[in-house]
C-alpha cells in the first residue's frame, strides 16, 4: 500500500507541477483582452488545463498524501512530513483560490463576451497577477517535492502510545 500511494502522490505531483507549467507558458502568450477572439481561445484553454489535469492532479497528490500521513506512523512522527501537510494545504487553497476559480470564471466571462452577452470591456485581463500566483504556488509545490525527497530532520514528535505496538 505505501508504494501504491508513494506513486499516486508522485504522478499527482507531476501533473500538478506540468499543469502550473502549462498555465504559465499559456498565459505568457495570451493576448490582451482587446485582441478578443485570441484571448477567449487562450482562456478556454487555460480553463480545460485547469479544470482537467491542475484540479484532478491537485486532488490526487492531496489524497494520497492525507492517506499515506494516516496510514504509517513514521510519517506522523515526522516533522518534514507535517511541514509538506501544512504546505500542501497552501497549495491545495491558492490552487482554488488564485488558479482553479479565476481561470474557469475568465474562461466563462470570455466565451460569454465573444457570443456578445457581456461587453468585452468587462474582462479583467489580470495576466501578471495570475502568473505571480502561478509563480508562488509553483515554488511552494517544489518546496514539497524538496521535503519529500530530502527528508529533513526538522522535529521529531514523540511516538504516541496508541502508535507503539504492544
Amino acid at each position: 500500500m505505501r508504494r501504491l500511494l508513494k506513486f499516486l502522490h508522485t504522478m499527482g505531483a507531476v501533473g500538478l507541477m506540468g499543469a502550473m507549467a502549462c498555465l504559465i507558458v499559456l498565459l505568457s502568450l495570451t493576448p490582451p483582452p482587446d485582441s478578443l477572439a485570441g484571448y477567449a481561445l487562450m482562456r478556454g484553454a487555460m480553463g480545460a488545463v485547469a479544470t482537467w489535469i491542475f484540479l484532478p492532479s491537485l486532488a490526487l497528490t492531496l489524497v494520497a498524501g492525507l492517506l499515506a500521513v494516516a496510514l504509517h506512523p513514521g510519517f506522523r512522527e515526522a516533522g518534514w512530513a507535517w511541514v509538506k501537510l501544512a504546505t500542501g494545504v497552501l497549495v491545495f487553497e491558492g490552487g482554488f483560490v488564485g488558479i482553479q476559480g479565476p481561470m474557469q470564471e475568465e474562461a466563462r466571462r470570455t466565451a460569454a463576451a465573444l457570443r456578445g452577452e457581456i461587453d468585452p470591456a468587462t474582462l479583467t485581463g489580470a495576466l501578471a497577477a495570475e502568473r505571480n500566483t502561478l509563480w508562488v504556488i509553483l515554488a511552494v509545490a517544489v518546496l514539497n517535492v524538496v521535503l519529500g525527497i530530502w527528508r529533513p530532520r526538522i522535529l521529531r514528535l514523540p511516538r504516541s502510545d496508541l502508535s507503539r505496538p504492544a
